[in-house]
């Protein structure tokens, strides 16, 4: 792990200040701010104009009220936020996350992680998030839609295809997509299917967006593996999380040769020896929306259901935490490290805490970090909005090639930058410089605005 630039500390003590008690926003720019003392030293020009301040200060940030009554004719108060971080490189993207532990702060870490992960894609798309503390656990159909409709009823004002395209996140699947997209449609007149992305096939979605973050990260670990003459064949792997990312993440694995042993919920994990059997998870998580637990119920004797617990405990050969943010400590890391892990791939966003980032550096463990191992969820978004665009649609297999092909890119891109910086093997170095110069390069061009 790097140093703070000591020509970056006034800046990042100034960012803190400015941003009292988002602590999660702090832990990511510092995380960024660690890596680019080398850019600083190599290129003191990228200091003028303010471009770190104007970087890490987000465009526009709405925070709203949503009124929403529940099935027993009760009224319910929630909080909307929508921050829209940088688009130097086009309109605002980033998805709409539900559940309680939203604030301000954690919509603003997203936002600003989604705005370099968004420029490692390569394709001409900003950074924002947003979402509610409204909590969508054991509500009906009918109280999730019209949350939705009362949401978008004040977000619909502040996005469009050309402005800001919001996609899906924790809390916000295919159900609340739709919900929202009818009522966007409803108040504008239009049928813009540019406007969210993760949409249903019969309106506009595109084939593979549901995999692509799960797929796109076991990809990316599949090519950091490779750099180190392996691969997934035969490899005891552990995923956290039992939800979109964590599924297909599992799918991916087991075509690569691998066997996920593990996965979890918030109630606690499962371990399953014989391998996840895919299709009884999808049918508890997707289709039952049940708990963990009833997975292990379901298996029988291979499966053994541990409540609460750390599903870190687990040895495997490669670990993919895909659940939240600091799910995954140092004490953790050490764990894994001590049960011999090689590999540590980020499905969800930041969800390793920097006492875990150093300890899997230290070790030689390859790491990689969020913003570039779960970046084919949003890319496959900016493919979905290019189907849109075009009144296309294409095939899984073509559009699974895309993305494919761009967490290959993604790779070699971190890969070549840390090798280029002198850091070979750092991928959160070459990850944060890589989407740093892009997002920079694009501001200076604009002027200052």
């Amino acid at each position: 792990m790097t140093t703070l630039d000591e020509k970056l500390e006034p800046i990042l003590t100034q960012v803190l200040q400015r941003n009292a008690g988002e602590p999660e926003f702090h832990q990511a720019v510092r995380e960024v701010f660690e890596s680019l003392g080398r850019v600083v030293a190599k290129h003191p020009d990228y200091l003028q104009d303010g471009l770190f301040e104007r970087i890490c200060e987000p465009e526009r940030q709405i925070i709203f009220r949503v009124p929403w009554t529940d099935d027993k004719g009760q009224v319910h108060i929630n909080r909307g936020f929508r921050v829209q971080f940088n688009s130097a490189l086009g309109p605002y993207k980033g998805g709409i996350r539900f559940h309680p532990s939203v604030n301000l702060g954690i919509i603003k870490f997203l936002g600003f992680e989604q705005t370099f992960k968004n420029a490692l894609t390569g394709m001409p798309i900003g950074g924002g998030k947003g979402g509610s503390d409204f909590n969508p656990r054991g509500r009906s159909d009918g109280e999730i839609m019209r949350f939705c409709q009362s949401f978008m009823t004040e977000l619909h004002r502040h996005i469009g295809e050309y402005t800001d395209v919001p996609a899906g996140d924790i809390g916000v699947g295919g159900r609340e997509i739709g919900y929202m997209f009818g009522q966007y449609k409803r108040l504008t007149n239009r049928y813009e299917a540019g406007v969210l992305t993760g949409k249903g096939l019969a309106y506009g979605g595109s084939r593979a967006r549901k995999e692509a973050t799960g797929y796109g990260a076991t990809y990316f670990v599949q090519h950091m593996l490779g750099r180190k003459g392996t691969s997934f064949e035969g490899k005891r792997t552990v995923v956290s999380g039992s939800g979109n990312v964590a599924i297909y993440t599992i799918e991916k694995v087991h075509s690569f040769g691998g066997k996920v042993i593990a996965c979890s919920d918030s109630s606690g994990y499962v371990v399953d020896e014989a391998g996840i059997d895919l299709e009884l998870l999808k049918d508890v998580k997707e289709v039952r929306r049940a708990r963990i637990s009833d997975y292990a119920k379901a298996r029988g004797k291979s499966a053994t259901y541990v409540e609460g617990g750390c599903i870190w405990d687990v040895p495997c050969d490669v670990a993919m935490p895909s659940a939240t943010q600091n799910e995954l400590t140092g004490k953790d890391a050490q764990t894994l490290v001590k049960n011999g892990v090689i590999a540590v791939g980020e499905g969800a966003n930041m969800p390793s805490t920097p006492d875990a980032v150093r300890v899997f550096q230290q070790a030689g463990v390859s790491f990689a970090p969020g913003k570039a191992a779960n970046a084919g969820g949003v890319a496959t978004s900016a493919l979905e909005m290019q189907q849109n665009a075009s009144r296309d649609s294409w095939t899984f297999d073509e559009t699974e090639q895309r993305l494919s092909d761009i967490m290959r890119n993604i790779h070699d891109a971190c890969a070549d930058t840390a090798e280029m910086y002198g850091a070979p093997g750092d991928y959160v170095l070459g990850a944060n410089i890589t989407g740093f110069v892009r997002v920079a390069d694009a501001m200076r061009a604009l002027g200052v605005v």
